[in-house]
């Protein structure tokens, strides 16, 4: 890969408990919440289907469906591969602010 095309990867995660800072999920909520009116979210085709019903007031639609794909979990990385990584932390905030930066090896085509 050409030096010029390496490009760094950024990652900016909001913190714990900050939700109302994603503008989308905000301004969804109070129509989302009206669509209910405390309808007991029992099952998930409850849940799907108040959230399909959601409109705004200037006419937007929400969509919503069931994700059944079963995702692995327990994944562990060791410390040697986490080594190999060249992740930068930014200096405000640097557990949910880093880079990736461009690898060093020869391992995925870096000089």
């Amino acid at each position: 890969m050409e030096k010029d095309q390496e490009i760094p990867i950024s990652v900016c995660h909001f913190p714990p408990g900050t939700s109302k800072w994603n503008k989308i999920e905000h301004r969804m909520f109070s129509f989302l919440s009206m669509n209910w009116k405390g309808e007991p979210l029992v099952t998930y085709e409850t849940i799907i289907k108040l959230i399909s019903a959601t409109t705004t007031k200037k006419g937007l639609k929400v969509v919503a469906r069931l994700d059944k794909r079963k995702y692995e979990g327990g994944i562990v990385f060791s410390d040697e591969d986490m080594a190999i990584l060249n992740i930068k932390t930014h200096t405000l905030h640097p557990k949910w602010k880093y880079s990736s930066m461009p690898r060093k090896d020869t391992d995925f085509g870096g000089t």
